[in-house]
């Protein structure tokens, strides 16, 4: 890529930009826009958006996102900090280097918007020049900085989790269970058998247990339900809210006709729902109960403390929150969740192939030649200079942006069909598939262009890699730096939440499918979490080889952290608290990109003929990972399970209050399952009701 297309590719994506920002200023401040932009806070004053997430505090994120959305911001926090050291490093000292020492060519400044960018990659340093051994204590200096950090933030994290837990109020899920596996003989209740089990082994600290159900077929007529009372109450909405006569639709029905129809379908519905739900209270039992103590610490011996000398029966692990639990995991069978498992790894397979074709033709994209030889008849428009720039300086990564933003909601599909008892659980798995696919598909599938078999050959022999990374790593400069640049329009596209704004807009005009507004999506921790560690990937990966994509990361982070502040506040609703759980996901993904830089760089210094300088970068993979492995064992069982000191210290200090009482009262029923609970009857309201189940 040449100067000038990369200068036409971030003059584009920042005008972009700012036209998004301020179409979110304008359009934030309009009352019909109030459902999209503030779903969290309709009736709040409205402010400056960006002196306003500048001037909340950590407390005030914790109190609207919970400690993951603490956790959330403080990754932007870490990567400002990182790359900013490292843009000081790279743009004022190794870029500099890079382009003043011309192996590639001399330096034609009249000339200069026509030459390529690797002018302003280690490339263009002579080989056994004096000046590497800049690039050398660069690559020990940000390792080290990087480090520093992330023991701090490891520290700080772990501590507030510690903090949170022993200031917060009493939860379900401290004190309770999830049993599976449950033994049964002839005659005897799961309930019957759960309550004899821990009145016998557990009798100083068993409260009460909930038993689970199969309620499969009732979730889908509730569902169903759900569906009709929404169409109902919008249309008596739009009838009172026009004031219209009854018109014909198509000649045919009149809208009182529709309301007639659907409350007699939605009468008929909640007949079914009542029979199913007297049907599977009396018959529909599971092997499985949530079970609640007295105290936290009888619940955390009930979950570490094997409870069968059989290790297949009486299974315990900690329940999540009761808003959290994905209750159609119990619909199915273990035979079931067993093929899943296969069928997902299969599809993951499948989808990483489909994918490597879409990176293939993206990378054609950026070489004109190529492009010219596939579409021969578009030689006359590519020659046009503007068209060129364009189409390899900003199309190839808005296809790459497009294609990717559809993989989040596969995995996640993915992980729900392998079975997880609770949301967060389907979401961190899926944002550790997420993280793996993003990592392989857009980071070394561009670097390692070819076929498949050409790319994992690569892998098989470890002693070439650095030499192999350090050839092609530098390649492929232009397209991540261009990708990168165009992600600030991508990250700015979530202040104007174009699909949201769309199914707005649609639901104006059709008003009979008027979506639900009063619901506030939740944070997608799934997509955005492997999306920021991509880019640190990238920008610890370049850092030496290619120094000018460090500014565009830093502003990339910079946009980041504003905009996920103000949405955090104003349109997402945390469905859970993991507690802090992602965090060890980027300690580990920043532990690796550094390990990639060493590699790279060990390369790097080969191909220039310094191997003094690879010889002592040898030991500082070996460092970073004996840090990472002192990180895990100090900080990484904190997240894991709350120790006996806290655990008892917490139980003491509210033994003597006296609203335990009516908490201990309450968590008999909180994990009652919502489907099983009575419905409402929406179908005899004028009213705009809430749905009929809410949690399913």
């Amino acid at each position: 890529m040449i100067l000038s297309a990369l200068a036409t590719s971030v003059g584009l994506n920042l005008a972009l930009t700012v036209l998004l920002a301020a179409a979110y200023s304008l359009l934030r401040r309009r009352p019909p826009y109030v459902e999209v932009y503030a779903p969290r806070r309709p009736y709040a004053p409205l402010e400056p958006w960006l002196a306003a997430a500048w001037r909340r505090s950590e407390e005030d994120v914790h109190a609207a996102a919970g400690l993951d959305g603490v956790v959330f911001v403080r990754i932007f926090v870490f990567s400002i900090r990182v790359f900013a050291a490292a843009a000081v490093l790279g743009v004022g000292v190794l870029l500099p280097v890079n382009f003043f020492d011309h192996q590639l060519q001399e330096i034609d400044f009249t000339d200069l918007p026509n030459k390529s960018i690797d002018l302003f990659s280690v490339s263009n340093v002579q080989d056994g020049s004096s000046k590497l051994w800049l690039h050398f204590s660069a690559v020990y200096i940000i390792t080290g900085i990087t480090c520093y950090l992330l023991y701090h933030e490891y520290k700080y994290i772990s501590g507030k989790r510690l903090e949170y837990f022993m200031i917060s109020k009493p939860l379900p899920q401290h004190f309770t269970v999830l049993v599976r596996a449950i033994p049964l003989s002839d005659g005897v209740s799961v309930g019957d058998a759960v309550d004899k089990f821990f009145k016998e082994y557990h009798a100083s600290t068993y409260l009460s247990h909930t038993v689970v159900h199969q309620t499969g077929k009732l979730r889908r007529l509730l569902n169903n339900a759900e569906s009709i009372c929404t169409k109902l109450t919008n249309l008596k909405y739009v009838r009172r809210s026009t004031g219209d006569p009854p018109r014909k639709f198509l000649g045919l029905f009149s809208r009182n006709d529709l309301v007639g129809k659907y409350q007699k379908r939605l009468e008929d519905l909640e007949e079914n729902v009542r029979m199913e739900q007297a049907d599977a209270t009396r018959r529909q039992e599971i092997a499985a109960a949530f079970v609640s103590f007295r105290s936290r610490y009888g619940a955390a011996n009930a979950v570490y403390i094997r409870q069968s000398d059989n290790p297949t029966e009486w299974q315990t692990e900690l329940a999540p929150d009761p808003h959290d639990v994905y209750w159609p995991f119990f619909s199915t069978s273990f035979m079931e969740r067993w093929i899943a498992k296969f069928v997902v790894f299969v599809a993951s397979v499948l989808l990483i192939l489909v994918f490597l074709l879409v990176v293939a033709f993206v990378q054609g994209l950026t070489y004109l030649e190529q492009l010219e030889q596939w579409l021969p008849f578009l030689r006359n428009i590519l020659e046009i200079a503007v068209v060129t720039q364009l189409v390899t300086g900003y199309l190839p990564s808005v296809i790459l942006h497009f294609l990717s933003s559809y993989v989040p909601s596969i995995m996640k599909l993915f992980s729900t069909m392998q079975g997880f008892v609770s949301v967060s659980g389907i979401e961190r798995s899926a944002c550790n598939k997420m993280l793996r696919f993003t990592i392989w598909t857009v980071f070394f599938a561009n670097v390692l262009t070819g076929s498949v078999l050409r790319q994992y050959e690569i892998f098989l022999d470890p002693k070439e890699l650095p030499t192999k990374l350090a050839v092609l790593v530098p390649a492929q400069a232009s397209f991540f730096i261009a990708y990168v640049v165009t992600s600030w329009t991508s990250i700015t596209s979530e202040l104007t939440q174009i699909t949201a704004l769309f199914c707005h807009l649609w639901g104006k005009c059709a008003k009979c499918c008027k979506r639900d507004g009063s619901k506030a999506p939740s944070m997608p921790y799934h997509s955005e979490i492997p999306r920021i560690l991509l880019f640190g990937l990238l920008g610890l990966a370049y850092f030496i080889v290619a120094p000018l994509i460090l500014p565009f990361v830093l502003v990339y982070f910079c946009l980041g952290y504003f905009i996920f502040r103000n949405q955090l506040f104003n349109i997402y609703v945390p469905k859970y608290d993991t507690g802090g759980k992602f965090w060890p996901v980027v300690h580990s993904t920043t532990i690796f990109s550094l390990v990639v830089l060493h590699i790279i760089a060990i390369g790097v210094f080969g191909l220039k003929k310094l191997p003094l300088a690879s010889s002592l970068l040898l030991p500082l993979p070996l460092l970073t990972l004996l840090f990472n492995e002192f990180c895990r064992n100090r900080f990484l069982p904190i997240f894991e399970a709350y120790s006996t000191e806290s655990l008892i210290k917490k139980d003491r200090e509210e033994q003597s209050k006296p609203d335990m009482a009516e908490f201990f009262s309450n968590l008999i029923t909180a994990y009652s399952d919502p489907a099983l609970k009575p419905i409402q009857h929406a179908s005899n309201s004028d009213e705009r009701t809430a749905p009929l189940l809410a949690s399913v």
